[in-house]
């Protein structure tokens, strides 16, 4: 009887190490194919994605960068910080209207959003046929004006949306642009509020029949561009487009790239900008 019992619980034993061993995935070490690894806290198992197209359409033209300018001359937006494009390149030169404003009335239209938005394309960029008020949302200091073609009287649509704020903190605190909000026609590279030398390498993404892309470097206290790229063959959809444009003479804090299509019915038909910095 003795050996018969120990004959029983040795089988009995035998039977438990093998549903072990199967439990645990095999008596090699080897992790089971069916199932996913246990993920330790603070990492992740899975594969880092590939990077991003630059340009999708419906990019903002003007993200907010994720550190404020060294000298802290930029227009607050909630609690983002945007580059000063146009018309002051700095918070004492926006005051300093301010008081001239207050004083003698000087230059009233920098308390109006459509008109500086008009001025930047026309007087600025120097896209004389864009010269129309095709939208316009304005929220507290916030803005943003569709301005489009003046003529032909069939041409309705929208060139491009001036995003706009107050600079400063005033109530009469005038109207600077900041960027563009871009669908159909983009400039994602170089990045917004980036520091770029000459050559400086442009691109985005955009939708339409044979399109010819010019990237102008421009700066407030210039009325001529400091570089120009043309022209760029384009066109498709959501397709994307690069150029390089040499510069010089950049003497202000933060510089505009523009680029601008058209051809069909206008010189300019389309226009995005984005804000870069020289140091």
């Amino acid at each position: 009887m003795n050996i018969r019992l120990r004959l029983t619980r040795l089988l009995a034993a035998t039977a438990a190490t093998g549903m072990l061993l199967t439990a645990c995935g095999g008596s090699g070490g080897h992790s089971s194919t069916s199932g996913s690894p246990s993920a330790v806290p603070g990492t992740s198992s899975a594969p880092s994605p590939a990077p991003t197209a630059p340009g999708t359409p419906g990019t903002p033209g003007t993200p907010a960068p994720t550190t404020p300018a060294p000298d802290g001359g930029t227009p607050p937006l909630g609690s983002a910080l945007l580059q000063p494009m146009w018309p002051f390149t700095t918070l004492a030169q926006a005051q300093a209207w301010e008081r001239a404003f207050h004083s003698g009335g000087h230059q009233p239209w920098h308390l109006d959003p459509d008109q500086t938005a008009l001025s930047f394309t026309q007087g600025y960029l120097g896209f004389q046929d864009v010269g129309r008020v095709s939208a316009r949302t304005v929220s507290g200091r916030d803005a943003r004006i569709g301005v489009g073609l003046s003529a032909p009287e069939g041409a309705r649509g929208t060139a491009a949306v001036i995003h706009l704020v107050r600079y400063g903190t005033d109530q009469d605190a005038p109207w600077e642009v900041v960027g563009t909000d871009d669908t159909t026609f983009s400039l994602t590279m170089p990045a917004y509020g980036s520091i770029v030398h000459s050559p400086v390498h442009t691109g985005g993404r955009i939708t339409g029949v044979d399109e010819s892309v010019r990237v102008q470097v421009r700066q407030p206290s210039s009325t001529a561009p400091l570089g120009t790229s043309c022209c760029t063959a384009a066109g498709g959809s959501a397709q994307p487009w690069n150029a390089s444009v040499s510069f010089a003479g950049a003497d202000d804090p933060v510089l505009t790239i523009v680029a601008s299509t058209g051809g069909h019915i206008s010189s300019v038909e389309r226009f995005t900008v984005t804000a870069v910095r020289t140091g």
